[in-house]
């Protein structure tokens, strides 16, 4: 019978946010969210996404974001977040992701409406069910920049399943 090891990474992400326009959308955990700021990134700014690239390159060892990524968005023209996440991926080999649990801190724009959405987009990206994607986000009290509207923060950590 196969034995199993199970390792737990961290990936984090921010951005700021610009100027007030109005209304425009930012992504977030792979979804169109309503804002009245955008996020200021070469990329489309998914600091949903990108946090949960940065935990898998912590399991891989294999640099994505400000590495591979950098060359998508900047000589070829790739913004979405989705596809730098897939390559994280791919070097995953034959491990699982068992579990993906997201922290946002941000005093806006207000996620609650959007979360399901989020863990059904993350979940489909990851290969896993959205029961397994849980995603909560918080003000922080106003402490930090991110509370107090300046820009937005991730925090991911995912659970994998591995044949040792």
């Amino acid at each position: 019978m196969p034995e199993y090891a199970y390792v737990s990474t961290i990936g984090q992400d921010s951005h700021r946010f610009g100027e007030p326009v109005g209304v425009c959308n930012i992504m977030l955990g792979g979804v169109s969210v309503p804002s009245d700021r955008p996020v200021l990134a070469n990329s489309d700014g998914d600091v949903i996404l990108h946090a949960i690239t940065n935990a898998v390159s912590g399991f891989t060892g294999k640099i994505i974001l400000g590495g591979i990524a950098d060359k998508l968005c900047l000589e070829e023209g790739i913004k979405d977040s989705s596809v730098y996440l897939k390559k994280a991926l791919e070097y995953l080999g034959s491990t699982e992701i068992i579990h993906c649990s997201v922290t946002v801190e941000c005093l806006v724009p207000k996620l609650k409406p959007h979360l399901e959405e989020m863990r059904t987009k993350i979940g489909e990206l990851l290969g896993i069910s959205k029961n397994s994607v849980g995603i909560t986000a918080t003000t922080g009290e106003g402490l930090t920049a991110f509370g107090r509207g300046e820009g937005i923060q991730a925090f991911a950590i995912l659970s994998f399943k591995k044949m040792v």
